[in-house]
């Protein structure tokens, strides 16, 4: 059986609260197998029979809504490709871990959607933007918290929901996909 992370939108955000435990117990009814969270809420590990990844983010969101009422979506990634997402992050390496972020999209936008988001933020903040596959790379370079480029503005803008993940979250992420274990220390520095 395969391995994969979903990577879920606004969960425990907004009024969408969610016990992990209780989408633990969910998913298992669903025929997901060995899940657990890691990192924060709203990253879910799991088994599943080999299916493309749109097919178990449609599984995903089909349980939120379903059994929590909860209208979300999940980015759903193998291991190799949460691994390509770190590695294709052209920021990845050069700007601090905890800043340069991968804001997985539901769907994929086109070149025309990506260079009118770029085109049209331009002067407005600090931040540097690339395109990926169903993916925004992101360098907030000063901070999300103080940034004008808001999660609303780029999903307007790119015509797909999004979720972010800072590249320490993603790195945490892989090593448990991994099979690595990390410390309490280590846990804590990454947050």
């Amino acid at each position: 059986m395969e391995r994969y992370v979903a990577l879920l939108g606004s969960i425990n955000v907004g009024g969408n609260r969610l016990l992990m435990a209780d989408l633990r117990h969910a998913l298992e009814r669903e025929e997901f197998e060995d899940v657990e969270t890691v990192v924060a809420s709203g990253n879910v590990l799991f088994r599943h029979e080999e299916r493309p990844s749109h097919g178990l983010a449609d599984k995903f969101a089909y349980v939120l809504r379903d059994r929590f009422d909860i209208d979300s979506f999940a980015a759903v990634r193998t291991r190799d490709e949460l691994a390509a997402a770190i590695d294709g992050n052209p920021f990845h390496g050069v700007g601090e871990d905890n800043l340069v972020h991968t804001l997985f999209l539901e769907r994929q936008p086109s070149a025309q959607q990506f260079a009118d988001l770029i085109d049209t933020y331009a002067g407005r903040g600090p931040e540097k933007l690339a395109p990926g596959t169903c993916a925004l790379h992101v360098d907030y370079m000063t901070g999300v918290g103080t940034s004008k480029l808001t999660g609303a503005f780029i999903e307007r803008k790119l015509g797909s929901r999004a979720t972010a993940r800072n590249m320490r979250s993603l790195k945490r992420i892989l090593a448990k996909m991994d099979g690595a274990t990390m410390d309490a220390e280590t846990m804590d520095q990454a947050d």
